[in-house]
């Protein structure tokens, strides 16, 4: 039962509060107005028909005194005038079948008291003018008598059902309006956690219920904290690196003024790759910690990468799908981009660079010919310092397995997500950054 009616309720925590709300109004309504009904308005109109009954029956006994119809008719009329009963004898009548309306509810009670109290009815028809007209049998033959419906069912039933509908929809407005201004809270506490996980650091104050205002509370010292805690990581790490750069820019200075020898240009590689390394940590521990988000055009940035790349003698295609602006972090995306097209070209012969920008998303995939990443080891290519194999020895060119870590962070905090997969086309390594837009 609960896989079938899963996929048919409200996602939304609007739509599921709305439904919790009117399913007990709509049952309370429907529970009320059946049984309200039934019961009230059949027991009015047995009564009122037990009362015409009653006159019907003076009316049969003096109709029966007579010697012949015409007696018969004199000594009705007198009678039936009084009473607002219109009577004629002989009746013409096409059926001698009951007749009402379906949803008549009164006049199935109506039918079913007038036959139970008179025994000589032979037909009720309750479709005809807003009348009740009764077919009898006599020794005189048939006869019928006509009266005005009023006279045995309720008036204006339907005012009450008005009322009933009319009073639940505006309980329902308000209390869906109240309902409304509670959800909001914790709506607004959903947008700010969902943009900080983008990166994005949206104005948020606790509001709503006591609840909600704990939870509110307790992400904004969360984003406190994690906020405090990468800055004091980019600011440590910025100052290491700035130490390591003086001592290594002393050993440059001293290995430019000596005299050149396969010595001395082993130490300058040597000293050369401590650079690089410096450069990577940084990069790794600075993330975009420090920048901004702003709207630019990712198809403009993965341009920009690259150029830088065809400049540096690789080569490397690009296609590009979509056009439009995303909230991004561009010197971080840049960054990106540029490891995942350096790892294309430092494994492979060629790079096949791809960008798609949709309603909701921005995808940057980058391919490679070279002999790719086997599936069982994939996510450990992605952790940080993780080397493979030996040709990502940093002493034998290769990188010290940062690259795909720092595409990672940085599709991470902008909500997305970094796949690796092989390549369809090239037969080497697909990484597809996806970015949320």
């Amino acid at each position: 039962m609960r896989p079938v009616l899963k996929p048919l309720l409200p996602r939304g925590l609007y739509g599921r509060a709305a439904l919790i709300l009117i399913v007990p109004i709509v049952t309370i309504q429907l529970v009320v107005s059946v049984i309200f009904i039934q019961r009230h308005f059949e027991g009015v109109t047995r009564q009122m028909t037990q009362n015409v009954i009653s006159q019907l029956r003076f009316l049969e006994s003096e109709m029966e005194q007579a010697d012949d119809a015409a007696g018969a008719r004199a000594r009705a009329r007198p009678v039936a005038a009084p009473l607002g009963l219109q009577v004629s004898l002989p009746a013409t009548w096409s059926s001698q079948t009951d007749r009402r309306n379906l949803f008549d509810l009164s006049g199935r009670e109506m039918i079913a008291t007038l036959h139970e109290a008179l025994p000589s009815l032979r037909a009720v028809d309750l479709v005809t003018d807003d009348k009740v007209q009764l077919l009898f049998g006599s020794e005189f033959g048939p006869w019928s008598v006509s009266f005005d419906r009023r006279r045995v069912s309720a008036s204006n039933p339907h005012q009450l059902l008005g009322w009933m509908i009319f009073t639940s929809i505006l309980m329902t407005l308000i209390a869906y309006a109240f309902l409304r201004n509670q959800l909001r809270p914790i709506k607004r506490l959903a947008d700010a956690a969902e943009a900080f996980g983008k990166g994005r650091s949206v104005p948020y104050r606790p509001r709503g219920a006591l609840e909600v205002r704990a939870a509110g509370a307790a992400f904004l010292d969360m984003r406190g904290r994690i906020e405090r805690q990468i800055e004091q990581r980019t600011l440590m790490l910025s100052g290491v690196s700035h130490d390591l750069r003086t001592p290594l820019t002393r050993l440059k200075l001293s290995l430019s003024m000596m005299p050149e020898d396969s010595e001395v240009q082993a130490a300058q590689r040597d000293v050369a790759d401590m650079e690089r390394l410096v450069d990577e940590f940084l990069s790794f521990a600075r993330g975009d910690a420090m920048e901004l988000p702003v709207p630019v055009d990712p198809v403009a940035l993965v341009e920009r990468a690259t150029d830088n790349a065809l400049r540096a003698g690789h080569q490397v295609d690009l296609t590009a799908e979509g056009a439009g602006k995303a909230t991004l972090r561009p010197d971080a995306i840049t960054r990106a981009v540029d490891n995942l097209i350096a790892n294309a070209v430092r494994y492979g012969t060629r790079a096949r660079v791809s960008v798609s920008v949709t309603e909701r998303s921005v995808r940057i995939c980058v391919e490679d010919d070279g002999p790719g990443i086997p599936a069982e080891r994939r996510e450990e290519a992605m952790r940080p310092f993780t080397r493979l194999d030996a040709a990502r020895n940093p002493n034998r060119g290769g990188g010290v397995g940062l690259g795909l870590s720092i595409a990672a962070d940085i599709a991470r905090s902008h909500g997305g997500t970094l796949r690796l997969a092989e390549s369809p086309l090239l037969g080497g390594l697909k990484a597809e950054m996806v970015l949320a837009r």
